[in-house]
């Protein structure tokens, strides 16, 4: 059946998030005084990429909130209580240097383009929607999409196959008519497959080593691959262009 849509991940997908967290965490801590107690400033984002990946586990469980995650990472890094008010504003002024590296990768537009009137187009982000609806609008790509749908509202996250399923049926289209596109090859690539969509996920880094990928996506090195994959061959399973 052909592909009809096109469901994106968010960040390090069409956006670069790992730039900017770090250029941006890197700035903040600077401001901070936090940098010297980690030796170097790679230590310290090292550190708050482990927090980070720790406290949204917690929330995809049910455990806390998106808030109450993004509380409990300021609070495991810096090593100390704070109040709720304390920690949001820590977190606050870390997003004001986040917010000023944001940037589309230079691939994004180009494939969004070649896309626009053959696919329809949606979003499925592990993330809220206040935070990627925002985020949309100021790299001035949130009319580019249909339907933009987020964890913290679905109340399920990727790579559960409800997450997917919940596209799907926001664009009221099967599966297999939907092609999802990720950078993660677990929770974007292995997931989005064994939800019946074709899976793309973009491996931008070439860092995965054959037995490190899953099977089920396709995959690519750069979104100038997509709308080949999606206009020559849609079909599940294909032998990957990835060179």
């Amino acid at each position: 059946m052909p592909i009809k849509a096109v469901v994106w991940d968010v960040d390090d997908t069409l956006f670069d998030y790992t730039t900017a967290d770090r250029e941006g965490m890197r700035a903040h801590l600077a401001v901070e005084g936090l940098l010297a107690g980690y030796g170097t400033p790679e230590a310290a984002l090292t550190r708050w990429r482990e927090i980070t990946d720790q406290q949204w586990a917690r929330f995809a469980a049910g455990v806390t909130s998106f808030e109450g995650q993004r509380r409990d990472r300021v609070r495991v890094f810096v090593g100390r209580e704070l109040t709720d008010g304390e920690a949001d504003a820590w977190f606050g002024r870390y997003l004001r240097h986040y917010e000023t590296a944001w940037a589309l990768f230079p691939d994004v537009l180009p494939a969004l383009d070649l896309l626009a009137a053959s696919h329809r187009h949606a979003v499925l982000s592990n993330s809220s929607l206040h935070v990627q609806d925002r985020k949309l609008r100021v790299l001035g790509v949130h009319d580019r999409f249909e339907v933009v749908l987020c964890a913290a509202e679905l109340g399920v996250s990727k790579p559960a196959a409800e997450a997917f399923h919940a596209a799907c049926e926001a664009l009221a289209l099967a599966p297999d008519q939907v092609a999802y596109v990720g950078d993660h090859p677990e929770i974007d690539g292995r997931g989005a497959a064994e939800a019946g969509l074709l899976s793309v996920w973009i491996d931008r880094d070439g860092v995965y080593t054959a037995p490190d990928t899953p099977t089920g996506p396709r995959r690519i090195a750069s979104l100038a691959e997509l709308p080949a994959l999606l206009g020559a061959d849609t079909r599940f399973g294909a032998p990957s262009t990835f060179g």
